[in-house]
């Protein structure tokens, strides 16, 4: 039984605790897109970097056969 003045009071803090992280997230914006990071992932994507330049296929090197 003196256990529970112990443990009332602690669970009292953790969910506290929880609550403050749960508002902190909403409120600094952790929920607000939550699909377009996966979606990312899965789409191609066609377009190149900047500054890697795309490889001429036409330019072959040419070696003697001798």
């Amino acid at each position: 039984m003196s256990m529970l003045y112990v443990l009332i009071p602690l669970a009292l803090i953790l969910l506290a605790v929880a609550v403050w992280a749960l508002i902190w997230a909403i409120r600094s914006g952790q929920f607000d897109d939550l699909e377009s990071h996966g979606w990312s992932v899965v789409l191609d994507d066609d377009q190149k970097p900047p500054g890697e330049a795309e490889p001429d296929e036409k330019k072959e090197e040419q070696h003697d056969a001798t």
